[in-house]
């Protein structure tokens, strides 16, 4: 039998944009407990990234090479890059054309070079070739957004930090944990509510689960070991969840 989740307490929310943005709360700890039961094999507990934690230069321009592109693509094109120009010293002074060559799998590639040569020009004349380990000289650099300066963060640095992708941000509008409609306002909303020494594990669980079981347009709620804590599993469960699986209707954060 599985152990019952311990609810946390309702936080009673400061300021206008908590109220707007957080949903019902959620036992944080007991959903990445079953998610690494399920993926891991493991307790998240013992740092996952401990042993995965790359470079923070090449977690950066992975990520941004990553927009708008397939996993597979990503990782082709990565490699290539990387195998020619590993280091930030390298790729500023790469020339444009030989970086197009490289990474010519991943979408928008003659944008995309363009943009990691200057990142790399900046981080060599900015930071003197570190990456910064912070989040707003992240964002200050060509291409970042949250989601490429949080990855940085967590994958680079193993610093708390909530990378929100389209996984990320289905899953916690179906958990009914936020009510948001864009990324940038689930993060905010799971900085608020998620405890902090919870932030490194979320992402990568959680995409996991968004990309095996949270499906975007068939969720597979009949084998999630959320169902019980998911707002979305728990009206699929009333809805006649084990008869014919009619009239769920639609489903909150189906991005």
């Amino acid at each position: 039998m599985r152990r019952a989740p311990p609810f946390p307490a309702a936080s009673p929310g400061r300021g206008r944009s908590r109220r707007r943005l957080s949903g019902r709360p959620i036992p944080w700890a007991f959903v990445l407990d079953e998610l690494a039961r399920l993926y891991q094999n493991g307790d998240w507990r013992i740092p996952y990234l401990r042993a995965h934690a790359e470079d923070p230069f090449q977690v950066l321009v992975g990520t941004i090479l990553s927009q708008r592109t397939r996993d597979e693509a990503t990782d082709r094109a990565a490699a290539q890059l990387f195998a020619r120009y590993p280091s930030v010293s390298a790729l500023a002074d790469a020339p444009l054309s030989e970086i197009e060559r490289l990474i010519r799998p991943v979408g928008f590639y003659a944008t995309k070079a363009r943009g990691i040569r200057a990142t790399a020009q900046a981080i060599r004349d900015r930071y003197h070739g570190e990456v910064p380990r912070d989040l707003d000289a992240l964002l200050t650099l060509p291409m970042v957004g949250r989601k490429t300066a949080n990855c940085t963060l967590v994958f680079g640095f193993l610093e708390p930090a909530i990378p929100v992708d389209t996984h990320v941000h289905r899953i916690a509008n179906r958990l009914g944990a936020v009510r948001t409609g864009t990324p940038e306002e689930t993060e905010a909303a799971l900085r608020a509510t998620v405890p902090r020494d919870l932030w490194i594990p979320l992402n990568p669980l959680l995409v996991q689960h968004g990309q095996n079981t949270c499906l975007p347009r068939r969720p597979r709620c009949e084998r999630c070991p959320l169902v019980e804590v998911c707002a979305t599993g728990i009206r699929w469960k009333a809805q006649g969840a084990h008869g014919s699986g009619k009239g769920r209707g639609p489903l909150p954060g189906a991005r």
